[in-house]
């Protein structure tokens, strides 16, 4: 099939991006840039657009590659690079040019950045430690992402600046490791929470078969890589492979674009049908049925809760005896939510409670999630009506989840009961289910 761009589209309508500002106010994007995006002619056109998604209060962050780069800079020094992208080994002539390209690569991001009013920060935000043997083959001075400075990014995303992450960083002696820059964005993603992984690239899409995917679940591109034949094209199999570990460890969609096309960034975030290839995750595959092994995280993060009178604290044994009602949010085994639904008599209502996220979580839209996923549960047990009660969070159940300010009317007689003995005169919110 031929890699020449598709035609150029059109811009997005206004009224079609005021309806995902809200969405997406607050969220951190993390952009992956192939070195020959960079080399495009199109590139300015795309830093203007990345002006244009921080003016929306939209956190981003830049990765780079520098394969095209890179073995320009060979040709020109007839050099012979052990590896052109940081997957394989890399040796002493490969690293000296792959510092030379990301610092011309970085150079010019910086560059265009500064042109549209935005500050750039690269260096001393993450360490790097060596691959060491993979398969039996030692990858000499190709390294990984250890560490990074979350609080540091924390506070540049929130101003006018954008952190550009090249693929040649520091290990903690301060020597150079080279990088793979699909490896690095997407573990970035993973550990800011990001709400998309975006790779910008040469290809109008995820290719596989011949065909461009333009929307596949991350089930569905695992049963691609599995495949040998009529897999997915070699050119693109890193971002997939890279993409889909991503999700599966919590970033809810990736994106794989054509980076020459005017418009792609905004295209892709704001328009219904987009313009390359979105990877998403099931949204409830990491919520499940609370189970006995719980027990323990559970009763931490309610009693933690407890301490704020966010909630009433509930003691281990009266979780264990209620286990069957909660629900649980993991995340790389570890358990970082919960939320309760328990039947109200035979009254056809359900409570929903206990709506807790781990503190590093928050503003994350876990918390939604686990609603929405117990609100679907409810709908399924023939529920048709789930009732929360409140006394710090109301406005995320009216604002957010699209509960009604409620009475304590409608509470079932025992559980009136309980509400005026308990005497928090929590705030009672109300869905209706359709």
């Amino acid at each position: 099939m031929s890699d020449d761009p598709p035609q150029r589209l059109q811009p997005v309508d206004l009224r079609g991006v005021l309806h995902y500002v809200p969405q997406f106010r607050d969220q951190t994007f993390v952009i992956a840039l192939d070195g020959s995006v960079v080399a495009h002619e199109n590139f300015p056109n795309i830093v203007t657009d990345i002006a244009v998604l921080k003016s929306l209060a939209i956190r981003v962050i830049l990765v780079h590659g520098i394969g095209k780069q890179l073995k320009r800079l060979a040709g020109e020094t007839n050099t012979a690079i052990s590896d052109a992208y940081g997957s394989g080994p890399t040796d002493e002539p490969t690293l000296k040019l792959a510092m030379r390209a990301a610092g011309e690569v970085g150079h010019l991001i910086d560059g265009r950045l500064q042109q549209n009013g935005l500050t750039s920060v690269e260096a001393g935000l993450a360490r790097a430690v060596p691959v060491g043997l993979v398969g039996g083959i030692d990858h000499l001075q190709t390294g990984k992402l250890d560490k990074v400075d979350l609080d540091l990014l924390e506070r540049l995303m929130g101003r006018d600046t954008v952190p550009v992450f090249g693929p040649v960083l520091f290990d903690r002696d301060g020597d150079s490791l080279r990088v793979n820059s699909d490896l690095l964005a997407s573990e970035l993603a993973v550990r800011l929470g990001a709400s998309k992984l975006i790779y910008l690239t040469p290809h109008p899409g995820l290719i596989a078969g011949g065909e461009v995917h333009r929307n596949i679940p991350a089930e569905e591109l695992d049963a691609l890589l599995q495949k040998t034949e009529d897999g997915i094209d070699e050119r693109l199999a890193s971002k997939a492979r890279h993409a889909h570990e991503a999700l599966r460890r919590g970033v809810p969609r990736a994106h794989i674009l054509d980076g020459r096309v005017d418009g792609c960034l905004l295209i892709e975030i704001f328009d219904k049908v987009g313009l390359g290839t979105m990877i998403h995750a099931n949204d409830y595959q990491q919520i499940r049925s609370a189970k006995k092994r719980d027990l323990e995280a559970l009763h931490g993060i309610i009693r933690n809760a407890a301490r704020t009178e966010a909630l009433r604290y509930r003691t281990r044994q009266s979780l264990e005896e209620n286990l069957g009602h909660f629900f649980v949010y993991e995340v790389d085994g570890s358990l970082i939510g919960c939320v309760s639904l328990v039947p109200l008599d035979d009254s056809g209502v359900a409570e929903l409670g206990a709506v807790l996220v781990q503190p590093f979580y928050q503003g994350k839209g876990v918390g939604k999630k686990l609603v929405e996923y117990s609100l679907k549960q409810a709908k399924e047990r023939d529920y048709h009506k789930v009732i929360a009660l409140s006394t710090q969070t109301s406005s995320f159940f009216t604002e957010v989840c699209g509960f009604t300010n409620g009475s304590v009317d409608e509470l079932p007689p025992a559980r009136r009961q309980a509400y005026d003995e308990s005497g928090r005169n929590s705030r009672v919110l109300v869905k209706v289910l359709d």
